[in-house]
């Protein structure tokens, strides 16, 4: 910047080969470059962009027409590292000096700028004269620091130094016009100083308000407008905003092209159907390259403002991806719980305990399912898999209790079956030949049969890892159905003890006691032989009568004998009452739950018993009457009767019996 008509463009042009527009000498002298231009300086490194501003003090805008100068400095300040500064030698000490305006403008603006970058301002006197540059350079700083003093300051800078704000840096160089080779000599010199100048002690400031190269085109338009609408400009907020805008644009990019990778996009496809090995060095491989994409293309960025950003992107990555990686747990839990199920069977097959099997197997696979998660971890999620281990967890713990239920309940039934096949036929045996010991032997057969059964089922249940209570229940169980099945085939033989009461009576009765059939020559005493049959089926009778599986003795088959084999009958006052203790439902001393046959069915199975026998009866004396007149044909007779006592059977031997009389 510097005055209008003051070699701006030609001093640009020759120090970094620009191509500014210049002004023609013999066209006089007038505006040349209006506004603000932007060139790239060739052959320069680092990269370095040259602005040329529209001169100051130009007749062009009138004196009262300073707005668009303020604006101009006001933008080269915000933007530049350095301010070069054109001024006539002839000006350095006047009080009316054509820079002092500009400066003044220069340190005005400096005082919008919030928080101020530290900028060079390289002050180059043109046509310098014979007065050597070490004595031009002291009368203009003092110049300067006169201008930097009057300026208005706000209260935080009222003292404050210009060393602050600017480096202050002096060059000269010869007429262009009149000595145009010392010129170029010495404008090359100054070029050098533009080489490498961002560098530690470098022509450049402090570049505190740099933005990456990506994101200037944006930072200007920004500031330009900021400063059209004559608003105070917040370099560090205007620093966030560029950021924010061009770091948000960078990580929408990384994301959308994320979302469109082969590789992404095959594993996204290919999670569906079962797990994927090295699924998390994969994943985290191509999130890798996004993100450092990212930090590749953000890494010039405010910082605070670019890992926001990256934060942000990588949690949406992130949000992307988990999806998938809930699916590759998913399937390779479901994976570990059928290769467990299938191992447990096969331990369990192969003859290795319950116990050890399930805890061996639950060790593995939970291990192998521990392993699968780590494959699947994405780096730079680092999310928790120990849910969906536990849900493994509670799926072995399930399965496992599924199978001892089922192998508990094959091994009950087991000893069930064994305890049914080693109580039923004898218990039915010892009920049918009922007798004083009968339920002694049931007693005795049911405690061998049941401890044996325990014994069996104890041993085998010390491989299922079983609590004591349960282990207990079990047993008690087990005690519970070998009682069950003898009170139950006492039950159903019970319901069948007329005909067991008649069998009996038939035994004694019919036949001699070397079981031959019974031959009736007229020298039996039928009379007793009935009583001994009827005594014996009332015995079968009462031991049918209720279930006893303790020592107690009862008085059922007293009860019966009194009532049905004996006349009981009491005298009160001279008149006589018949006594039934029959004419109840419930036997003394004997809980409903054991009776089998109460007193008053008893009294009726009795009644009907007698019924059935006592044809038998009459026809036996008949035949012995026969006997005793010698008429031997009645002998067949004789003998059927001994074959059964059955209604038909005596219809038949009487229809024989009347031949014979016949």
């Amino acid at each position: 910047m510097g005055p209008q008509s003051s070699g701006k463009s030609t001093l640009l042009n020759h120090l970094f080969r620009t191509n500014f527009r210049e002004m023609d000498a013999f066209k006089g002298r007038s505006q040349t470059t209006k506004g603000i231009w932007l060139a790239k300086g060739a052959g320069i490194e680092p990269c370095t962009l040259v602005m040329d501003l529209e001169g100051t003090d130009g007749r062009e805008r009138g004196e009262d027409d300073t707005a668009f100068e303020k604006q101009s400095a006001l933008f080269a300040l915000a933007v530049s590292d350095i301010v070069l500064i054109n001024m006539w030698c002839h000006d350095i000490g006047r009080e009316q000096a054509a820079n002092k305006p500009l400066l003044k403008t220069v340190f005005q603006v400096m005082m919008r700028l919030f928080s101020p970058r530290k900028t060079t301002l390289l002050f180059v006197i043109r046509d310098k004269t014979r007065t050597p540059l070490e004595n031009l350079e002291p009368v203009l700083r003092e110049d300067v620091q006169k201008i930097w003093d009057n300026v208005p300051k706000p209260q935080a800078h009222k003292e404050t130094p210009i060393s602050e704000f600017f480096n202050v840096e002096v060059t000269a160089l010869s007429s262009y016009e009149y000595e145009e080779e010392q010129f170029k000599e010495q404008v090359a010199i100054l070029r050098e100083r533009f080489f490498h100048s961002i560098a530690p002690g470098g022509l450049a400031g402090d570049r505190r308000g740099v933005v990456p190269a990506s994101a200037f085109a944006f930072s200007a338009q920004q500031m330009w407008k900021v400063i059209k609408e004559n608003k105070d400009l917040d370099l560090p907020a205007h620093k966030v905003m560029v950021a924010t805008v061009r770091c948000e644009e960078i990580a929408h990019e990384k994301y959308s092209s994320f979302t469109e990778n082969e590789d992404w996009c095959s594993i996204e496809e290919a999670v569906h159907l079962g797990p994927i090995p090295g699924f998390g060095k994969k994943v985290s491989s191509i999130l890798d390259a996004y993100l450092s994409g990212y930090d590749s293309e953000a890494v010039y960025f405010e910082e605070s403002v670019r890992s926001s950003k990256r934060k942000q992107l990588e949690e949406k990555l992130l949000q992307l991806v988990k999806p998938a990686f809930q699916s590759v747990l998913e399937h390779i839990g479901c994976e570990t719980l059928d290769k467990f199920k299938e191992a447990f069977d096969k331990a369990l097959n192969g003859g290795e305990g319950f116990s050890v099997a399930a805890h061996d197997c639950t060790q593995f696979y939970v291990a192998l399912f521990d392993k699968g998660c780590a494959d699947a971890v994405i780096e730079q999620a680092k999310w928790d898999t120990s849910r969906a281990r536990e849900k493994l967890q509670r799926d072995i713990d399930a399965h496992v209790a599924s199978v001892r239920a089922a192998k508990l309940s094959e091994l009950t039934k087991a000893y069930e079956a064994k305890l049914n096949e080693a109580l039923s036929g004898p218990v039915e045996a010892l009920l049918e030949g009922a007798n004083n010991e009968t339920w002694l032997a049931i007693r005795k057969l049911l405690s061998r049969e049941t401890e044996s059964a325990v014994t069996g089922l104890s041993g085998a249940l010390s491989g299922f890892d079983l609590d004591e209570q349960s282990k207990e229940k079990m047993l008690l169980a087990i005690r519970d159905t070998a009682r069950g099945m003898v009170e139950a085939k006492a039950r159903e033989k019970a319901g069948g003890v007329l005909a067991l009461m008649k069998d009996r009576f038939t035994t004694l009765f019919c036949h001699d006691a070397d079981s031959m059939p019974r031959v009736w020559t007229g020298k039996e005493n039928i009379q007793e032989n009935n009583k001994r049959a009827c005594s014996a089926s009332l015995k079968v009778l009462s031991v049918m009568a209720a279930v006893r599986f303790d020592d107690e003795r009862d008085n059922i088959e007293k009860t019966l004998s009194d009532a049905l084999l004996d006349s009981i009958s009491t005298a009160t006052d001279g008149s006589i009452t018949t006594v039934d203790p029959l004419a109840s439902n419930t036997w003394e001393g004997i809980p409903s739950a054991k009776t089998l046959i109460t007193p008053d069915v008893c009294k009726s199975l009795w009644e009907q018993f007698k019924k059935d026998t006592e044809d038998a009866v009459k026809l036996a004396s008949s035949i012995q009457e026969l006997s005793r007149r010698g008429d031997l044909r009645n002998r067949m007779t004789a003998w059927l009767i001994g074959i059964d006592v059955a209604d038909e059977v005596v219809d038949v031997v009487e229809d024989a019996v009347e031949d014979a009389l016949t």
